[in-house]
């Protein structure tokens, strides 16, 4: 009887803080807050970056003006984009069009001499396709000047190019609205475009659907 008196009393004793059952639970309880807060942390961790205040064409020079600064969450590809923190280099110009408020990709800027592309106005009679904005792929079209007063057959001679920017003009009386398309063109086709302006071609502007540039 007082054996089994013994060993209820040592059931019963408070456990002492050298306890290793009691350290191995305030250890678990210890991992399981850390984890917690880690969890929570990782969860709310945000970056700044910059976003276009308004569209970015190809060729333009890019300030802190022109940019916007958001709160996102990046995680693994945030090395992509222009963030606060990696700062903006001074004189970069765009390589690739930026859409207003969109992200601004750390590969669509650079400098000057990077630029394989450049913009070339267009002067466009008439009305353009709705879809012809910026950032949109148009083909574009030239007729020379024939022997008599008539154009010879069009010819294509940009497929797919990208729109730069449209700048709307305004119809003088009696002649009808001209509208100024600037289209990126690559050195290797400047030539046939510019000698079809110097030729005065009638140059037409066909929005290309899917984008292709083959």
């Amino acid at each position: 009887m007082g054996q089994l008196t013994a060993v209820a009393a040592a059931r019963l004793k408070k456990p002492s803080w050298k306890d290793p059952r009691l350290l191995i639970g305030i250890l678990l309880v210890l991992v399981s807050i850390a984890g917690v807060i880690a969890l929570v942390g990782s969860a709310d961790r945000t970056t700044q970056v910059y976003t276009a205040r308004e569209d970015i064409a190809v060729g333009q020079v890019v300030a802190a003006a022109d940019l916007s600064i958001v709160n996102v969450r990046l995680d693994d590809v945030e090395s992509g984009y222009v963030t606060v923190e990696g700062g903006l280099a001074e004189g970069r110009v765009a390589l690739q069009r930026v859409a207003k408020n969109q992200l601004v990709p750390v590969e669509s800027l650079g400098k000057a001499d990077a630029l394989n592309r450049k913009p070339v106005a267009i002067s466009v009679e008439g009305e353009l396709p709705p879809q012809a904005v910026g950032g949109a792929r148009v083909d574009v079209w030239v007729a020379l000047p024939g022997a008599s007063s008539a154009f010879d057959e069009p010819q294509l001679l940009l497929p797919g190019a990208e729109i730069s920017h449209v700048v709307a003009g305004a119809a003088a009386l009696g002649a009808s609205k001209s509208t100024q398309v600037l289209v990126l063109v690559t050195d290797e086709q400047m030539p046939r475009l510019l000698g079809a302006q110097a030729n005065k071609a009638s140059i037409s502007v066909v929005w290309n659907p899917a984008g292709l540039n083959p």
